[in-house]
């Protein structure tokens, strides 16, 4: 039910702020337009947000029998989750990192790069998938794709209006029934993205916490998750991923992107240090 709000939650966020930018560009009729793009948009966000992520990261689907048997590790562990086996896909990528995206748990897929299987042993790469296979049973990845979605549509339409500032802003209609200026489209253009990560940040950070405790009950062990945090967190940091982009960083398990102290505050990672204490904290079953 709390994640079923969510998902109304931002799908409203997200009519709204295209019907806001549509105003600004064409008074009523942008609205009427805008309000077309957030129905257009929300229906891709639902039906095909999963699998725009996984191009976007030139991810390729694993069949059984490949890739150190990841798919058969994954297979496994979803049959002890009670859950269906969820796609398996590699993404051709050296920095080490795995996220998990889909509406539901019929329609999932776990992505990890390659980099994850170089750097992790079995018992830590096990600890990492059940992880992932968390937000998929717990339906965390549909808010996960709606909250990309949504910050890669406002960004885009920041960039839009940048430039309409520079060239100028859109002409102004009637009086009571306006465009935005040059000035308004500057300031919304810096205003977006301040928005999307605000959006991102929503993506409680309560469920990387949740899905940590629940991962380490999975795989029976919560040091194997604590070493294969401590090792992603170190090694991304010198080598950070060169798919995707920051819009897409939340669905990871760690934050794949270099970022500043103050884009930290927006994160919705809790930092590792806390994440690790509290795994150490678990007892192992």
């Amino acid at each position: 039910m709390r994640n079923n709000l969510k998902t109304l939650m931002f799908l409203a966020l997200l009519s709204g702020a295209l019907m806001a930018f549509g105003y600004l560009f064409g008074g009523s009729q942008g609205m009427v337009a805008g309000f077309a793009a957030a129905l257009m948009t929300n229906f891709i966000s639902y039906w095909f947000s999963d699998r725009i992520v996984l191009s976007m990261h030139n991810a390729q689907e694993v069949q059984a029998g490949d890739a150190r048997g990841l798919y058969e590790m994954v297979e496994r562990l979803a049959h002890r989750a009670h859950i269906p086996t969820p796609r398996v896909y590699l993404i051709p990528d050296h920095s080490p990192n795995a996220f998990a995206t889909g509406r539901n748990p019929h329609h999932a897929a776990i992505a990890v790069t390659q980099g994850l299987l170089s750097v992790l042993n079995y018992q830590e790469l096990e600890a990492v998938l059940a992880h992932e296979l968390s937000h998929v049973k717990h339906r965390d990845t549909l808010i996960s794709c709606i909250a990309a979605t949504m910050a890669a549509t406002v960004l885009l339409f920041a960039n839009i209006a940048r430039w309409a500032s520079i060239f100028g802003g859109i002409q102004r209609r009637a009086e009571n029934d306006r465009g935005a200026g040059a000035l308004e489209l500057l300031v919304m253009s810096i205003v977006a993205p301040v928005a999307a990560a605000l959006i991102q940040f929503a993506v409680s950070r309560a469920r990387e916490y949740e899905a940590d405790s629940r991962g380490a009950s999975l795989c029976g062990n919560p040091e194997w998750l604590a070493n294969a945090l401590r090792k992603i967190e170190n090694i991304s940091a010198g080598l950070p991923l060169t798919s995707g982009g920051p819009a897409t960083a939340h669905l990871y398990i760690v934050n794949p992107f270099s970022s500043s102290a103050l884009l930290n505050l927006f994160s919705t990672h809790p930092p590792i240090e806390e994440r690790i204490a509290r795994l150490l904290e678990i007892r192992p079953e």
